[in-house]
């Protein structure tokens, strides 16, 4: 079954609710300028930072592509339902956003209050069986909407997630494991997905609503990890072009808003590499979960049955909330299943949850390239596009190497294509045919895709 590549569709009215970092800074950008999508707001959760720094970054990014003066920022949940918070800091940094120097100052301040309200509000606005919401952060949000306003479900078109992690060879993806112990369905702990871990509960009270789980998307691990930022892609959102041929050019060619998210990608890279081994590139999760709401000829489903015609299949999903819950690493590394996302397939013509087993990698990352070229021809419209760029700066990150790689591509005009492949990992393609490539720089997927266990 393959996936379709046109991009004409019909506007999709679009919530976000998000704990901005890295892979959520690209999720903004396909939901604030995709053709296709009207955003209606964001919300806020903790999640890969603390709330503070979460809302604080999700208005940074609007700012910097030209989208925070129409779209509202609410921030909501700062704990989950029942438990302590856990934040990402080994992948997103303590800010939850770090490596970058090209985060602009957020122009337009936050609600602080009224985040459910307004998204009942808005919603219940757009004509019925419409508007879709997005969740790429904890549900604790998600869950908190629905138990006050039970009636938007059967209002809006549906809730996409990304969250859960399957294994068991549910797709081909690699997702590694740990030490020999086993395959690691998760990338918080050997089971759990983070979004879920972070409030199973939340999560678990979302997929046991028989009314809204026939509405849910879920877009798990085993699909996010086939669509990697690998050198190529960096080249392509930095220049233009994801897929083109590469020539020699300077890092003055490349725009700030392509220079702001690339620098982002390879600081997501580089922990990514640290922390898993991923070494040909990052998983860029969440974006999946705004495409899947408009775009859904992007992804490829199996049929409930060979004889089903184009009936999905569905699942029933059950997440563990027993267990140890915490952000120590003995826990993380122990032998607690909380947060596991456990999928059952339903019997054909039964209700469930939609879960893809695969995503035309290639034609999102066109679509995101085209987001960008569209930031782009926005920003040149406005009257001083250049004084929204943050001034040069230290970045957030004190990882080794990463002070070193921001300065390379943040402000040397002179610095050229070759230079930056080095500096994010494509061997140098004009070494001879003798010239043996580093073997930090290789980026073979069959020996580079092996996630290796986090250093206690």
């Amino acid at each position: 079954m393959q996936a379709r590549t046109s991009f004409s569709t019909p506007t999709t009215p679009m919530w976000l609710d998000c704990d901005t970092g890295h892979d959520d800074a690209f999720a903004i950008l396909l939901a604030a300028q995709a053709p296709g999508v009207k955003l209606l707001g964001i919300s806020t959760v903790y999640g890969n930072a603390p709330l503070e720094n979460t809302t604080y970054n999700t208005r940074a990014i609007l700012t910097a592509i030209g989208r925070e003066e129409d779209v509202r920022v609410y921030a909501g949940a700062r704990k989950p339902l029942h438990r302590e918070a856990a934040h990402a800091a080994d992948i997103h940094g303590e800010s939850g956003l770090d490596g970058t120097h090209s985060l602009p100052q957020p122009t337009v301040p936050a609600h602080q209050t009224g985040a459910l309200d307004t998204i009942n509000e808005v919603l219940s606005a757009e004509p019925p069986g419409t508007a879709w919401l997005v969740a790429t952060g904890a549900l604790t949000n998600m869950a908190l909407l629905f138990q006050k306003h039970p009636k938007l479900v059967h209002h809006i078109a549906g809730l996409s997630i990304m969250g859960g992690a399957i294994g068991g060879g549910f797709t081909d993806a690699p997702l590694g494991t740990i030490a020999g112990e086993g395959e690691r369905f998760g990338n918080w702990t050997p089971y759990a997905e983070f979004n879920i871990y972070c409030d199973p509960e939340a999560a678990q009270a979302i997929f046991c609503n028989t009314a809204l789980a026939v509405k849910i998307v879920l877009i798990p691990l085993d699909v996010t990890h086939q669509f990697l930022a690998d050198s190529t892609v960096k080249m392509g959102l930095l220049f233009g072009g994801v897929g083109s041929i590469r020539i020699e050019r300077s890092i003055a060619d490349a725009t700030p808003v392509r220079r702001l998210f690339f620098e982002i990608v390879s600081f997501f890279a580089q922990t990514y590499a640290d922390v898993f081994g991923l070494k040909i590139g990052p998983p860029v999760h969440d974006p999946l979960a705004v495409a899947a709401a408009f775009r859904a000829d992007l992804f490829v489903y199996n049929n409930a049955t060979d004889n089903s015609g184009d009936q999905k299949e569905r699942f029933h999903v059950h997440v563990i909330t027993d267990g140890e819950h915490g952000s120590d690493s003995t826990i993380r590394r122990g032998p607690s299943q909380c947060g596991r996302t456990v999928v059952t397939r339903t019997r054909p013509g039964e209700p469930g949850v939609l879960i893809p087993r695969g995503v035309d990698a290639q034609a999102l990352w066109t679509l995101i390239d085209r987001c960008l070229t569209i930031t782009d021809r926005g920003l040149a419209r406005q009257e001083k596009p250049s004084q929204k760029l943050a001034a040069p700066q230290e970045t957030q990150s004190s990882r080794s190497g990463q002070t070193d790689f921001a300065t390379l591509v943040g402000h040397r005009g002179q610095t050229t294509l070759s230079q930056l492949e080095v500096a994010v990992g494509i061997p140098d393609v004009r070494m001879g045919t003798e010239g043996a490539v580093p073997e930090d720089l290789q980026t073979n997927k069959s020996s580079s895709l092996n996630i290796t266990p986090m250093e206690p």
